[in-house]
């Protein structure tokens, strides 16, 4: 048996999704988690030969989960419902072996466990082309960082606190940001930043 670990926020979606895969021969959902962080506890604390990962998370997103959980290694598959190339992009520096819609049928999805399991990769090909034509991101890995936690709501002084810098280095890097992608404030850039999927 394939023992899956399923990380959606989502109550009904998880059940539903899981109840699915427990119909496959070869496939069982042996650990779920409500947010990224439970995620990596649960790759953590019961044996599993896959995670299937939502995204859209709170408090860690997929790609954050996903790159805790490989340390284990456990091989990963995002799943999203806003495929945005960014995105995509992300996923892949972070090592994930699979990336797919959320309107991937059940039995497809089960095929698509079942060859990452054996060692393959699976990214949706329509998430692919997109990926390979967008305009690249044309922000600093700090610049990144920053807008993220803005996204998220936290205000400069918590994002200085957590990055241990100072409040106007913190100012510096929006500045930047905001230049770079010709918007007006920080929550814009942090907009465009999530909306190109590259936070």
């Amino acid at each position: 048996m394939i023992r899956i670990l399923l990380a959606e926020d989502e109550d009904l979606t998880r059940g539903a999704l899981a109840a699915l895969l427990d119909l496959e021969p070869d496939l069982t959902v042996t650990a779920q988690a409500c947010d990224g962080p439970a995620a990596v506890r649960a790759a953590a604390d019961h044996p599993v030969d896959i995670a299937l990962l939502d995204l859209e998370m709170p408090h860690l997103d997929g790609v954050g989960a996903a790159q805790a959980i490989r340390r284990h290694p456990v091989p990963v598959v995002l799943v999203t419902r806003h495929a945005r190339p960014g995105v995509l992009r992300r996923a892949l520096a972070a090592g994930i072996q699979g990336f797919v819609p959320k309107t991937t049928p059940a039995a497809r999805l089960a095929d698509i466990l079942r060859d990452v399991h054996g060692g393959g990769r699976y990214i949706d090909h329509r998430l692919a082309t997109h990926a390979l034509t967008e305009t690249p991101c044309p922000l600093t890995p700090r610049e990144l960082d920053v807008l993220r936690a803005v996204h998220r709501g936290q205000p400069i002084s918590a994002l200085a606190e957590q990055h241990h810098l100072a409040p106007g280095t913190v100012r510096n890097y929006l500045s930047g940001a905001i230049t770079k992608l010709a918007v007006r404030t920080r929550h814009e850039a942090a907009r465009r930043a999530w909306e190109e999927g590259w936070i």
